[in-house]
């Protein structure tokens, strides 16, 4: 029989937060680090450079579309019938397996990599809905941004520590007793995956799902909530609040997806050297730990709302600092800057929308909260490019990103919390 714990306990909340330790090795050492470039060097060996990458985007797009398009429909199928916690261990054991496949595949063989790839970052994304609703199930609003806060940072350290430890092996193989680099970076797909599995284990233990099952089969809990998915796109009408948020979020997060995600290929228009990228990635990692938990008291100190606009604010001015970077030293300070708001910014954002969102719905519109964040990176990129495009200068494309922190400022600031508050209440009595 599985162990439980009460609403805010100690063994409660680190066993919920364990879960982004667990799974945050697959987004650095996988998906951030060893699987683009072994990818294009090994599986797609042979293969033109220029349909590699057609590939390494395809996989990332039908990952994304998939989660996308299926998280709020999941979502509502896991609040109607009580699956929430199923779905969860279900997308969690499918990534931790198809990460481990990925160390057996051989070389050359890309479209069995494509396929594991795909699979692995299905069940990250699809995983963290239901990760995410799971938070009221351990913590309370005096909690919740402590708790979500956690997650994050235990997520930065864990996936820091294994990523550094599996950079150590692909530059040290004999170190280890591994013959060469490729050895090493298969292992290190074998570890993710076991890494994965047994720090899911304390959620899965000791975290209760948070259920309230509608007593109906997983047929009718489907049919159910497809037709809940329609109900909640009406329903951000009448949380007019909530809508502000998820809008400003879009925008905002938008903006810092793009910095996480283009640094590493605006750094290499620099000309700054590979292990210097790698050096920088790890300093974010390692920031990023303490200063998502500093971040939590930091918003309890002025208010969590107040704290996320000083994050993009602040994301704001590293985009400007971008502009202005010409040394590696400076990419290195640039780097220490995202690691002080990253984790914050993901965490309290996180933990203000689950006050947001009406009790017995937490899958369903965190399955829309998830999907605008599968959908983010998109005006973001596309923005930088044009930009970049037209002045022939990738500097003006970076520093373009504050238009995306100004719009989510502005309407971020649009969120009345004691209105959002007499919104939910009133939805929750009208569902019933």
């Amino acid at each position: 029989m599985l162990m439980k714990t009460e609403l805010d306990s100690k063994k409660g909340i680190f066993a919920w937060a364990f879960y982004d330790w667990a799974n945050s090795a697959f987004a650095t050492t996988v998906m951030a680090a060893f699987f683009p470039i072994f990818f294009r060097a090994y599986w797609g060996a042979g293969n033109d450079s220029a349909l590699n990458t057609f590939y390494l985007g395809l996989a990332n797009s039908i990952a994304s579309i998939f989660v996308a398009l299926l998280a709020p429909v999941l979502g509502a199928i896991a609040d109607r019938g009580g699956y929430r916690k199923k779905f969860l261990v279900f997308f969690a054991f499918l990534g931790a397996l198809m990460s481990s496949s990925l160390a057996f595949v051989h070389m050359g063989a890309w479209p069995l990599a494509f396929a594991f790839y795909v699979l692995g970052n299905i069940g990250f994304a699809s995983g963290n809905t239901f990760y995410d609703s799971m938070l009221p199930s351990v913590a309370s609003e005096k909690k919740v941004d402590f708790a979500s806060s956690l997650g994050y940072s235990l997520g930065y350290i864990g996936g820091g520590i294994l990523f550094l430890l599996n950079v150590v092996m692909f530059l040290m193989p004999g170190l280890f007793g591994l013959e060469d680099g490729v050895a090493a970076v298969k292992l290190s797909f074998l570890m993710v995956g076991i890494w994965w599995f047994v720090f899911s284990l304390p959620i899965i233990i000791f975290v209760p799902g948070g259920e309230k099952s509608d007593g109906i089969d997983l047929a009718g809990a489907v049919k159910k909530g497809f037709g809940e998915v329609a109900q909640t796109l009406r329903s951000v009408k009448s949380l007019k609040n909530l809508g502000f948020f998820l809008v400003a979020y879009w925008c905002y997060i938008d903006g810092v997806d793009t910095i996480i995600k283009m640094a590493t290929d605006y750094g290499t228009s620099l000309g700054f050297p590979a292990e210097s990228l790698i050096v920088a990635l790890l300093i974010t990692q390692f920031v990023a730990f303490p200063a998502a938990i500093a971040y939590s008291f930091f918003g309890k100190r002025i208010g969590v709302k107040n704290a996320i606009l000083v994050a993009v604010v602040a994301y704001a001015v590293i985009a400007l600092l971008g502009f202005f970077m010409t040394k590696v030293i400076h990419f290195y300070i640039l780097a220490i800057c995202i690691g002080l708001f990253q984790g914050g910014i993901q965490a309290l954002s996180r933990s203000f929308f689950s006050r947001l969102v009406p009790e017995s719905h937490e899958s369903q519109f965190f399955g829309f909260f998830n999907m605008l964040g599968k959908f983010a990176a998109i005006i973001g990129p596309f923005l930088v490019g044009i930009v970049s495009l037209f002045t022939s200068e990738q500097r003006y494309g970076i520093v373009s990103l504050i238009i995306l922190f100004i719009v989510g400022f502005v309407l971020l600031r649009k969120v009345d919390e004691d209105e959002a508050r007499k919104e939910k209440e009133l939805y929750e009595n009208r569902t019933k």
